[in-house]
């Protein structure tokens, strides 16, 4: 496999960071997750236009132009053939001293790897619990993709120990805030809803790709906040993730939650969106 590494194409197993990359030491730095359709990374300017203004809020120094990116991942696609896959952006802060103050000249890490990708034809459902684990209702971090990510961690781990596929996260509000990986969606009264950001939600590049489907296809959406149990009345759940796309939940804490036509019809939707792109 070969990996882009500051600026250099290079063999996985030579490629090296420094033990003192803040990265590795605190989280420090942000990353991205994409889905590459057709040897082609799918809206991978949103992805970066994320980064950049997750990087602007930390004040690290983007090391590449965006365009010079979205090159290099075409060329990191074609030299690992690999048209279908997961493509994994990572910034940090790069190398510096132990302690928490960051140096104003230091040198960021750039990365990018490519990985095996899920099927994209087949409907999964997963299975849905509540976590014990909260967000920030106002966290001004929620809002990028930053290197800590324990909460959602330990919370993926919460929802495996029970059984379950993914967990459901709730703010310090007691709110529905986001899942472990990807965004929540529910079905209420044929509108199609989401938390609004701003909530200790992450606004989501396929979020943002369902909403505009549901623009397109006529349907109605509403940002709304609401308690968890509110989700057990809707007429269906799903998650939207960049790597599976859209996923319809199956079950919430043990309980059956409906089919929905309307899930089925955004699921198609953003389907032939991938195959188009």
């Amino acid at each position: 496999m070969t990996i882009f590494l500051n600026g250099q194409f290079v063999p996985e197993a030579q490629a090296a960071i420094p033990v003192t990359d803040r990265g590795f030491l605190y989280g420090d730095g942000l990353f991205e997750t994409v889905r590459v359709i057709n040897g082609r990374p799918f809206r991978f300017p949103q992805h970066l236009e994320r980064m950049t203004r997750g990087a602007d809020f930390l004040k690290i120094k983007l090391p590449f132009a965006p365009k010079v990116l979205q090159a290099a991942a075409e060329q990191l696609i074609e030299k690992n053939e690999m048209p279908e896959a997961i493509l994994r952006v990572t910034l940090t802060r790069g190398p510096g001293e132990r302690g928490y103050t960051p140096k104003a000249d230091g040198r960021p890490t750039m990365v990018m790897t490519l990985h095996v990708a899920p099927p994209s034809g087949n409907l999964l459902h997963w299975s849905l619990i509540t976590s014990s684990f909260r967000v920030l209702a106002a966290d001004p971090l929620s809002s990028f993709k930053t290197l800590n990510k324990l909460t959602h961690v330990m919370a993926r781990a919460e929802a495996v120990e029970r059984g379950a596929d993914e967990a459901l996260l709730i703010n310090t509000n007691g709110e529905v805030a986001e899942t472990a990986s990807g965004n929540v969606f529910w079905v209420y009264h044929d509108r199609i809803c989401t938390t609004p950001t701003g909530r200790g939600v992450l606004p989501g590049v396929t979020r943002a790709v369902v909403l505009e489907i549901c623009q397109a296809l006529g349907l109605p959406t509403n940002k709304r906040v609401v308690k968890p149990e509110a989700l057990k009345d809707s007429e269906g759940i799903f998650i939207t993730q960049s790597a599976f796309g859209i996923i319809p939940v199956a079950t919430f804490d043990g309980e059956l939650v409906a089919t929905c036509p309307l899930v089925d019809q955004i699921f198609n939707a953003y389907r032939e969106l991938l195959a188009k792109s």
